[in-house]
């Protein structure tokens, strides 16, 4: 069974729980760490074989096409994660395209080659922005991997599917392969990434992957982003529910990462779904 492990390549000043105090337009005053951490994690991914998704902001690839190219070159899939990390359900359809057109046009420009897949910022594809599959559609892209089916503050939509699937819509046909999460209590718990891996005991985190894996016999998606091995990241004052979800056990994220390497076999996002068709 391979299971996908993908990188949402931003830095630690552009996440959504820090939008109150910093705004797009004060990007370019903090200092840019993301190229040193992703390239840690690069180095991580071929010491142990693996092969990730990556899914990339536009802006980062306008400003480092080496990192991109490098990424690439090293085996890796280069998807799509808009241009400026603006939430779907705060943007028009017009805007939104013009967003992922955008975004598209710089990855592919970089590497040469098509961009398939696509994932919103911070989950933000929710019910009232289902509309977005449509776009995305229309737009060329083959999968999506930003509808989380689990109950939370800023997004999800909690009747979604939990593995990968096809949605049929008017524009077309578009696979989703969701985040992953594990039935308990007749509920959908997040277990495979970003700071819900940095929350859960690593025995924990590999139990509910081995009985997906084993008994659901289902792929797992993991996901985390460069900033999250970074524990001498500048430190932002947001509020106190955003830094606590932020910060938490930062220094668990590479050993935890480099233990899963070693025990699960992972491949890019398309090679997985290609297996559905």
């Amino acid at each position: 069974m391979y299971n996908a492990i993908t990188i949402d390549v931003e830095d630690y000043f552009m996440v959504s729980a820090f939008s109150n105090v910093v705004s797009f337009e004060d990007w370019t005053k903090y200092e840019i760490r993301v190229e040193q951490n992703t390239r840690k994690i690069l180095d991580l991914f071929a010491r142990h074989g693996v092969r990730a998704t990556f899914f990339i902001l536009g802006w980062i690839a306008e400003r480092d096409p080496g990192l991109i190219r490098d990424i690439r070159s090293a085996g890796h899939e280069v998807a799509s994660h808009g241009y400026n990390h603006r939430l779907v359900y705060d943007l028009t359809a017009g805007e939104f395209r013009e967003d992922i057109r955008r975004a598209k046009g710089i990855l592919e420009g970089i590497t040469g080659t098509p961009v398939l897949g696509f994932r919103a910022a911070s989950y933000s594809i929710v019910k009232r922005s289902l509309w977005a599959i449509d776009v995305l559609i229309e737009e060329g892209f083959k999968y999506d991997s930003s509808i989380f089916p689990i109950h939370h503050d800023r997004y999800g939509l909690p009747g979604a599917e939990r593995f990968p699937h096809k949605i049929k819509r008017s524009a077309g046909t578009l696979f989703e392969f969701p985040p992953s999460t594990y039935r308990l209590f007749g509920q959908n718990v997040p277990i495979a990434g970003g700071g819900y891996l940095r929350f859960f005991p690593l025995w924990a985190t590999k139990a509910m992957v081995k009985r997906i894996n084993e008994k659901e016999k289902q792929p797992v998606n993991f996901y985390l982003h460069p900033w999250e091995i970074d524990t001498d990241q500048p430190r932002m004052n947001g509020r106190r529910l955003s830094e606590f979800r932020h910060y938490i056990n930062l220094k668990t994220t590479m050993p935890k990462l480099e233990s899963l390497t070693k025990e699960f076999k992972f491949k890019p996002i398309s090679e997985i779904i290609a297996s559905y068709e």
